[in-house]
C-alpha cells in the first residue's frame, strides 16, 4: 500500500462513503465513515454515527496516517445521512418528489411568465438554470441558488424571495 499522503485525490475518492479503519502515529486506531479527505493536507474526516441520533466527527492530520482499511461500503440510508452531515437542518426538511415537481414547475412558469429565460437541465432534470448563468437546485428557495455573477444570484433570490411569498411559502418551510 503506498503512503497515504502521496495518494491523487482520484484514489481518495475510492475511500469516501466507506466505514475504514485508519492506523495512525502512536498506534492510534480510528474507525468511521470516511466523510471526505482534505486535498491539500491529506487530512482523514470520520463520522461515527450515535444511539443518541449525534454524530460524531474526528479529523486525523494526513501526516499521522499510516494505513487505511476499508471494512464495509455504505447503504444508501448511510450515504444519504453522510450527504446531509452538514448541511443546516432547516434546508433538509423532506419534500415528496411530486411536492418538488410541482414546486418546480410553478417557478419555471413563473419565471416564463416575467420573460427570464428558463431551462430545465441535470441528469434527473431537477435543476432550473437560468439564463445561463444561475442554477436553482431542489427545493428551489433563495438559498438553493447559485451562480458566478453576484449581481444576477442577489437579483434572483429576491425574485426568487417575492414569489415564495406570494405563494404563501417561507424560504425553508414546506407548504
Amino acid at each position: 500500500m503506498t503512503d497515504w499522503s502521496n495518494k491523487s485525490p482520484l484514489e481518495w475518492q475510492d475511500y469516501l462513503n466507506k466505514e475504514v479503519k485508519v492506523s495512525a502515529d502512536e498506534k492510534n486506531d480510528y474507525q468511521g465513515w470516511l466523510v471526505t479527505v482534505d486535498p491539500v493536507s491529506a487530512s482523514i474526516v470520520l463520522a461515527n454515527f450515535q444511539e443518541d441520533q449525534k454524530t460524531l466527527i474526528r479529523v486525523i492530520m494526513g501526516h499521522a496516517v499510516q494505513e487505511v482499511q476499508v471494512v464495509k461500503g455504505a447503504d444508501e440510508a448511510t450515504k444519504d445521512r453522510l450527504a446531509h452531515l452538514f448541511t443546516p437542518r432547516e434546508t433538509t426538511i423532506p419534500y415528496s418528489k411530486e411536492d418538488l415537481e410541482k414546486k418546480k414547475l410553478s417557478l419555471k412558469n413563473w419565471l416564463e411568465q416575467n420573460n427570464i429565460p428558463v431551462a430545465v437541465q441535470g441528469e434527473s432534470h431537477t435543476v432550473l438554470c437560468v439564463a445561463g448563468v444561475l442554477t436553482i437546485d431542489p427545493p428551489y428557495g433563495p438559498e438553493n441558488c447559485s451562480s458566478a455573477n453576484e449581481i444576477i444570484l442577489s437579483r434572483v433570490q429576491g425574485l426568487l424571495q417575492g414569489f415564495l411569498h406570494n405563494q404563501g411559502e417561507t424560504m425553508l418551510h414546506p407548504h
